[in-house]
């Protein structure tokens, strides 16, 4: 038999092969591109947060017992840190001046009067939220021979994408030990 076409089963054949093809690429691209949108979202996210308790971290492990050279930068006589409101923890840092690191609108932030020079500066970028902020004051007491230590405890959210399935969520909690020895006076 001499045949000079195909038969409609065999177009509708085709035709389903190929469609049920391109959907699995399509499907599989698309899942590739969400899962690196996801991993790129939450490696920003630990950058910036790995910097920022970096950055506090230094900063906490290097405070000054206050008002011994009448510096007062905190309310307290002969306090190692002090907590804020915010929520957030003020010290006197290894420089003589007044530091704090505090909570505001979803960002931390950090405020330091350098000889009579306030400054604020964000440490977390406008794409990350900090849901969760909190200093534990244990292991204050300046009555005893133990170090001073301050305990952050944080949830932070990435905001780069709109849907909040694709949002990372992390978890983190430090403690921080000054590194000075606390002698009584």
């Amino acid at each position: 038999m001499n045949r000079n076409g195909y038969t409609l089963i065999e177009m509708l054949a085709a035709v389903t092969i190929f469609f049920i093809a391109t959907t699995s690429l399509v499907t599989f691209f698309s899942g590739a591109i969400e899962a690196q949108r996801k991993t790129l979202a939450s490696q920003e996210l630990i950058d910036n947060i790995s910097y920022s308790l970096e950055y506090m971290s230094r900063a906490l492990r290097m405070a000054r017992k206050d008002d011994i050279d009448n510096i007062h930068c905190l309310t307290g006589d002969r306090v190692n840190y002090e907590l804020t409101v915010g929520p957030g923890v003020k010290f006197r840092n290894y420089r003589d001046y007044c530091q704090e690191f505090y909570l505001e609108n979803g960002r931390l932030k950090e405020w330091k009067d350098v000889g009579g020079v306030i400054s604020d500066n964000y440490l977390t970028s406008e794409n990350i939220e900090v849901t969760y902020f909190t200093i534990n004051s244990s292991g204050w007491d300046q009555n005893d021979d133990e170090q001073p230590k301050v305990t952050i405890f944080m949830e932070v959210r990435g905001l780069l994408t709109a849907e909040t399935s694709m949002q990372p969520v992390l978890k983190i909690q430090t403690t921080i030990s000054q590194r000075n020895p606390d002698v009584r006076y």
